[in-house]
């Protein structure tokens, strides 16, 4: 892998806290790279000191084949970073906003391309008030890509999005990672992760605890899957427990989960029991492992936690 992000034994102390222990991954050109933690992991902290926002107590951290230690002025020039709130005036153009921001760089991208790259053409003389949400989200990408750079960070940026705007704002990743950009990502929605990133490190109590594609850390774990559905005949989640192949059964309301290795099985089991009981099922569903599954395996713990 030809790594355009290294990291060796990254280590950020606060007091007697190991904010980041000993972290260690490389990011190569052209990925998406997944950043999971629960809050207080250490994952915004380590992405800080990627970006030269902190300086660590310890550790190798080189962008772009520059060592951030005594490059930070050159590793600024090849970075772009949208932060998971960005305030801009209210008044001002978005024309305008993607003009002063392209003045603070030594090389930056034509107004009118980096509007194209976020679909944002037709708002240009638009003030930044008049923009929805998911306007906003992208006019802050296309900040961050004043410089055309060689290494994008994204901190949440699909938080607070209804689904169109989230989805729009995932197409435009994709079309950046279609361009060659190298992409570092932090997020709270796992489908996001999923379908975005090209392999996730997750973090837990500052260390890395586990770090693959998506598919291969499902894979690795093992884990059940879930027949799902809903019945109003008012049963207690204990009802299901006699099914032989259910190792577990979650219920919320009228809604009722089976975690099971053998859905096929249980899905037959589940039939013949309703029709001796006279059940009612709806909206029955089998989903396999997800990457959420995943993340409460490893850290047992729900990522916002």
């Amino acid at each position: 892998m030809n790594a355009v992000v290294e990291v060796k034994n990254l280590t950020k102390r606060y007091d007697n806290l190991r904010a980041v222990d000993n972290v260690s991954f490389d990011i190569g050109k052209g990925e998406i790279f997944g950043l999971l933690g629960p809050n207080g992991a250490g994952k915004t902290t380590t992405v800080e000191m990627i970006e030269g926002l902190r300086k660590p107590d310890s550790g190798l951290i080189e962008v772009g084949g520059i060592d951030i230690s005594d490059g930070i002025d050159r590793v600024k020039e090849i970075i772009g970073v949208q932060l998971q709130t960005t305030t801009i005036y209210d008044k001002i153009r978005v024309g305008e906003a993607i003009d002063l921001f392209g003045s603070y760089y030594r090389r930056s991208l034509p107004t009118e391309e980096i509007l194209g790259e976020v679909s944002l053409n037709d708002k240009k003389n638009s003030f930044v008030e008049a923009l929805s949400g998911g306007q906003k989200q992208r006019l802050a990408m296309a900040l961050a890509l004043v410089n055309d750079p060689e290494v994008l960070f994204l901190d949440e940026p699909t938080t607070g999005l209804d689904p169109q705007a989230r989805r729009n704002v995932w197409d435009i990743i994709e079309r950046l990672r279609g361009r060659g950009k190298t992409i570092i990502l932090t997020t709270h929605y796992m489908e996001e992760a999923e379908r975005l990133c090209d392999r996730v490190g997750v973090m837990d109590y500052g260390r890395i605890i586990a770090l693959d594609t998506p598919g291969n850390l499902i894979a690795q774990q093992n884990l059940e899957s879930a027949v799902e559905f809903t019945t109003s005949n008012g049963v207690d989640k204990e009802f299901f427990h006699k099914l032989p192949k259910v190792s577990k059964v979650t219920q919320n309301g009228d809604r009722f989960i089976l975690h099971t290795r053998e859905a096929s099985s249980v899905l037959a089991q589940l039939t013949q029991l309703s029709g001796e009981n006279g059940l009612n099922l709806e909206s029955i569903s089998v989903r396999k492992a997800t990457l959420e599954d995943v993340f409460l395996e490893l850290t047992g713990r729900q990522l916002r936690e």
